[in-house]
Order: structure tokens, then sequence, then C-alpha cells
């Protein structure tokens, strides 16, 4: 629970992570956490679309990430700068996991951290040879295979590991699959006394078929499992037709918009990092990283809407991608340099990162379902749009950890952040050019941990963090036109947040508790709204509208009560609300002061009761989140829910095998999951507004673990 830390922190370890099902998110496993609130559509939690993720009322993209150090950028769906942790790494090689609620560590590689920071790590090479299998089983036709092989010591000192994994799953309602092949090497050897060099591979292959966005009246009315229709290419047809003739929609469809054929996403990547850690004296030490990560990616959807010319196959429905391609490149190094009571500790980080992102219509042939959606198309019949987007990042940061007595640390220290967007236009009927920036050479940071005794700590800190713009067609400053990305640009100000947080935390053998309060201040607070027809022709641009102000406590308790139980609570309090009122260029006030940050729950709670002799181990997992809004004026709640989860396991005696069952879920209780998949209205009185996601029912999974 972060003891010793100026800040609100968690650890979970590599063998909490290993409870969970093979293929799960290690995000999934934060859900337990003071303030966490984690939630997607399937079993696993690894359905990038509708990940989500919100502590302190802050969302998934205005958190950082990193792994081993390295930037996983905002990991949204449509990133554009980098890519989800199970897209970085196979579960199977998680390491530690750390979270910081607050601001994270001043040098963290990140330009959206303002809501908080997630590291991830992955484990190294063992110094045996060994090799390590599991085979997955379970709901919706699930099988996992992973293999991982540990070369020991190797004759020049080192060692590596390779590791492979498939996972093919059903989803849980409708026809689709959501598929992943996945590549790990890992290659750690010493260059003499002082130094360590660290080789990392990774290559994924994702394929997903979505879950298609609900609304409260579509549920009530098609029924709780309503989904996309790719099983039945006629029907898609038939809907598409009716949209382009004005002909009667089949029942029990009301419009077209209804239900669609099919869409998801293909992402291909390959990431790969030096690291060198070196100490070049007793007192100085430090490490360099280079890294190089490359995506290959694109979502589509069946539209109902553009009909495939006769000469591309003649469907009424065709294919509507976007493609993106991610190629970029960085070098991150720090140093420490202990001086007395002090250590001081200095870092640059650079990145240059090339974004390209297309909009194409493929065809498809009237009367024959296509086999394969999830597929990366040829020969469009129309390009959309053509992108190119360049972003440079330079950041530098300096600290002191003073160890003023042995009771009382301090430590501050800043941040500059200096962060260039440029996009180019290749082919567009509405062009746009242009460089926007956002820096700040002063983001200052600074905690005080003062220990009272041997279990008893107070700790408080303050951050100042600012998030940069993003650079993509999908949403930012470039997703507009040229006349309104010129109208905004000199006065668009970034996103940034004033955190102070003040805790407490005890530990003794087999109790932790820690109790933290918090204030944020989020201003420059970016939404995209409508422009007046007679400044730039009635087109969304981003607009500055005012902060947010979030005040909570976030608690937690782990309690080891007998040899092999152990107990673990966390609950929050968020109290999240805006400060103004929205009112945009050239339109009417919206009323959103005082009213609730959408997506967050104003109460999240976790629990989990564990037993572990060694032999047999299992444990119960609860997670409550509270009501939560999509809509800005708070018109249409989505109803508060309370989740099971059961996991137990069978270590066979005087051998390496682990027997593993998983059951999500345990209750099979109807909830929504994810909210604002679809992006966040002002009002929606009926309920018809399709952005909700649902939560898996029950879904079970066995495994076999062996080890040799």
């Amino acid at each position: 629970l972060g003891r010793g830390r100026t800040r609100q922190m968690q650890t979970l370890s590599k063998a909490e992570l290993d409870k969970l099902a093979p293929g799960t998110s290690p995000l999934a496993a934060l859900n337990k956490l003071p303030g966490v609130n984690f939630t997607s559509s399937d079993p696993f939690g690894a359905y990038e679309w509708a990940q989500q993720v919100t502590i302190r009322s802050f969302t998934t993209d205005q958190m950082g990430y990193t792994l081993d150090g390295l930037p996983l950028g905002n990991m949204q769906y449509r990133n554009n700068n980098g890519l989800s942790i199970g897209r970085a790494l196979l579960t199977e090689n998680n390491g530690a996991t750390s979270l910081s609620q607050g601001g994270g560590a001043l040098g963290t590689a990140s330009t959206n951290n303002i809501g908080g920071t997630i590291d991830f790590t992955s484990i190294d090479p063992t110094g045996e040879f060994g090799v390590d299998m599991a085979g997955t089983y379970g709901s919706g036709g699930t099988w996992r295979g992973f293999t991982r092989l540990n070369t020991g010591r190797l004759p020049g000192g080192g060692s590596l590991y390779a590791a492979y994994a498939r996972q093919d799953t059903k989803k849980w309602k409708a026809a689709g699959e959501q598929n992943i092949e996945q590549i790990n090497v890992k290659f750690v050897q010493p260059l003499g006394e002082a130094v360590r060099s660290t080789t990392f591979l990774d290559y994924a292959d994702r394929r997903e078929d979505d879950y298609a966005d609900l609304s409260f009246a579509l549920v009530n009315r098609l029924g709780w499992n309503v989904d996309t229709i790719s099983d039945n290419f006629p029907l898609a047809e038939a809907l598409a037709t009716a949209l382009q003739t004005g002909g009667a929609v089949p029942a029990p469809y009301l419009n077209a918009d209804d239900v669609y054929y099919n869409g998801g996403g293909v992402r291909q990547d390959t990431l790969v990092y030096e690291r060198l850690d070196y100490d070049l004296t007793p007192s100085l030490s430090g490490s360099t990283t280079a890294y190089y990560h490359r995506d290959h990616g694109i979502g589509t959807y069946a539209s109902p809407y553009d009909a495939t010319p006769e000469a591309y196959g003649g469907s009424p429905v065709s294919v509507s991608a976007l493609r993106y391609d991610i190629d970029r490149a960085g070098l991150i190094s720090r140093l420490s340099y202990t001086l007395g009571d002090h250590k001081l500790d200095a870092g640059v980080w650079y990145e240059d990162n090339d974004f390209h992102q297309a909009a194409y219509l493929y065809g498809l042939t009237k009367g024959v379902a296509p086999t394969n959606f999830q597929r990366f198309y040829d020969n469009p019949f129309r390009t959309r749009w053509d992108y190119q987007f360049t972003t440079k990042t330079y950041q530098f940061h300096v600290g002191d950890t003073w160890s003023v007595t042995d009771n009382l640390k301090v430590n501050a220290g800043f941040k500059a952040l200096n962060v260039t967007n440029e996009a180019e236009t290749i082919t567009s009927n509405t062009p746009i050019n242009g460089v926007i920036k956002a820096r700040d050479y002063f983001l200052p940071s600074a905690g005080i941990l003062y220990r009272l005794d041997e279990r008893n700590e107070m700790f408080a800190s303050f951050t100042r963090n600012m998030a940069a713009f993003v650079a993509s067609a999908s949403s930012g400053p470039f997703s507009t036109t040229q006349a309104g990305f010129d109208y905004i640009r000199k006065d668009l100000k970034p996103e940034k947040t004033r955190t102070l947080e003040a805790g407490y935390r005890y530990s003794r053998d087999g109790l932790l508790a820690s109790v933290t309060a918090y204030d944020v201040a989020f201003e420059n607070r970016l939404l995209a709204t409508s422009i007046s027809a007679t400044i730039v022709g009635n087109q969304n641009v981003l607009q500055n509208v005012g902060g947010v102000t979030s005040r909570g406590v976030e608690t937690a308790i782990s309690w080891r009560f007998a040899p092999a139980w152990a107990l673990f609570g966390s609950f929050a309090y968020n109290d999240a609300k805006y400060d103004d009122d929205v009112t945009p260029l050239g339109g009417a006030t919206i009323a959103t002061k005082g009213k609730r940050v959408v997506a967050a729950p104003k109460t999240v709670g976790g629990a989990e009761l564990a037993y572990d002799n060694g032999t047999v181990w299992s444990k119960v997992t609860a997670h409550y989140q509270g009501e939560r809004f999509y809509t800005y004026l708070n018109d249409s709640p989505v109803k508060s829910s309370t989740v099971f989860d059961l996991a137990a396991g069978y270590r066979v005696p005087q051998t390496s095998v682990e027997v593993l069952l998983n059951v999500t879920n345990l209750f099979d209780k109807r909830y929504y999951s994810s909210v604002g998949t679809s992006g966040f209205v002002n009002a929606d009185p009926t309920g018809s507004y399709t952005t909700l996601q649902q939560g898996a029912p029950r879904q079970v999974f066995a495994t076999v673990r062996v080890s040799f």
C-alpha cells in the first residue's frame, strides 16, 4: 500500500496477477484497489473498444501508462501514440504492477498522465533452464495455449526467455471472435561489473469482432442480448436497402441503425527496446533506453449508408474502415546521484512519432457473406481522407529526495514538457494542415513523508501536470476543417491539473491500512463543440470549457488474520463536478455547472477473501461501482452494480503442476459495464443514445500449468 512513499500508491505482485485467468488484462486486477473502476465487455477485460478505467473522475486516455518505463501512450482504442498493455506484453510475463492515483513519478514518460499513472513491468529470465507451459479452456469455446522457454545462464553470463501464446475465444453473445497471437523475447546480459543490458521484443497480432454499443431504449425493445447480426448477411443487406430506398424496415427493427452486420479491428504491433543500466560510481547510477514501436491497424464497420458500386461487388453494404499506422522511436535517459542525505535525480525523454490515419470504403459482393471481416482490405472504391501526423516530444525533469532525519523524508522537483503536433493532408475534400504546441517548462512536484514510529506514517504530496494535444483525425484539434483549426489554434490551451493529497498508513505483521484525502483541480477542459455557420461552416472544433473539481477519500486495508487466510477491502468516495456551464461557440449555454462528471461513479468499492495453504488456494472478489452518467446534464443514470468473481487453484504436491479455476461474474449479474464508448451527450431523456456496453455473464475457465 505504498509504504515509504510520499504519494498515494499501491503495487500488485506477480503472484497476485497469476491468479487471474490467463489472458486477463492486468488492468482488471487493479479493480480492487482504492478508487479504481475498470470495465470492459468481455470476461478477460481485453476487448479494447470497451476498456475503460476511471480514477478520481479521470478516464482511460487521461492517465499515463508505462511498461518497464517505456511509454504506452494514452491506451484509447483509436490510439495515435502507443498500444494497450495486452498487446505489449503476454499476461504470463507480467511482473509487479503499480498504481499512482495522483500524478505518478516525476519522470514518467507520458504526455497525458493528468489523472494518475499505471506502471507495468515484465519479468526477467531465470538463471536456470526451464520450460513453462499452460493450457486454458472455458466458456465461449475459449482456448489459450502458452509456452515459455528459459535458457538459464548462458556462456557469456546472460539469460534469455522466449514465450509464445495464442488465444481464440468466441463472443458471449451473437456471432464473432476475439483472437490474439503473441511473442515475447527478453535477453539480459551483464557487460562487466557495472553495466547490464536488457533487450526486449514483443510482437502481437490481435483481431476482434465488436460488441455493439447499445442504448437503454434498444435493450428494452430488442432484449438484453441484442448485438451485431454478423451471422445474417441477408438481413444486413435488407436493412441497408431499406435505408437507401426508403422502403420498409424488416421487423422487429425500426431503422437500419438498430443493428449492423459487423465491426471490429486488427492490430499488429512490434515493440522493441534496448536498455542499459549502469553504476558509474558508488554514488552515481543511471539507465538509458532506446525503443521503437510499429503498429499497423484497421478498424472496420459494415456501413448501410454507403452502397458498394457494381464494379466492386454491388452489395448495398460496404466496409467503412479507418487505417492506422504508428511509427515511433524514442530515448529515455536518467541519472541518480547520492550526496550525503540527498538523492538527486535527473532525466530526459525524447520521442518522434509518425502517425498515419486514413478512411476508406471497400466493396462487398452482393448476396455473399464475407468469410473474414476483420482483415486488411485493399482496392478501396473511395478514399474519404488521408492524413499524416507528426508528434515530437521533449521532456526534462530534475528532482531531489532529502532524508532529513531517519523519520522525515522530503522530495521536490519539476519537469519541463514540450510537445509539437503537425498535420499534413495527403488526400481529403476537407484538407487540414498546421502545427500546434503544448508546452510548460515548470510543472512542479513535491512530497513529504513522516514516520511516527515503526507502524505509523503520514504523507502529503503536490503535483502539477499537463496533457499534450492529440494528433489525430478522430479527436483533438485536427478533427475539424482547416478553417476550424485556424480559428482555435492560437487560443486553445492544453488541459492541466493540480493535485493535492494527504494520507496515513499503518503497517505491522499481517495488517496494512491506508486512508488518503485528495483535492484535484482540473483546468482548461477540452470539449468538441459546434461553431456557428457564419464563422467556419458549422464545424465541430475543440474548445476550452472550464474546469472540474474532484475531492474525495480513498481507503484500503489488507489483513492476514490467520496463517492461510487474508482479507482485503477498499472503498473510495469521489465528489467530482463541473465548475462551469458550457457555452458552445455560437450556441446556447448548457447548464453543466455542478453536474457530476460523466463516467465517474461517486462511490467505488472492492473486497476480497482469500485462502492459501501452499497446496490449495481460493479467493472470492467483489467489485462495486456506484451510479454513473453518460450525459453532461445527468438525466440518464446508469444503475450501480456489484460483481463477484471466484478463483481457485491446486498445486500438486511434489510436482510443478498447478490446476486453476476461474469464474467471472459468479452470480451472473446483468449490468452495464463501460459507458460513453461512442462518446457523451448533453442529454438523453429517452435513453436512445447508443453508447453503453454490457458486462459479460458468468464465464468459467480451467487452466493447467506445468513447469519442468
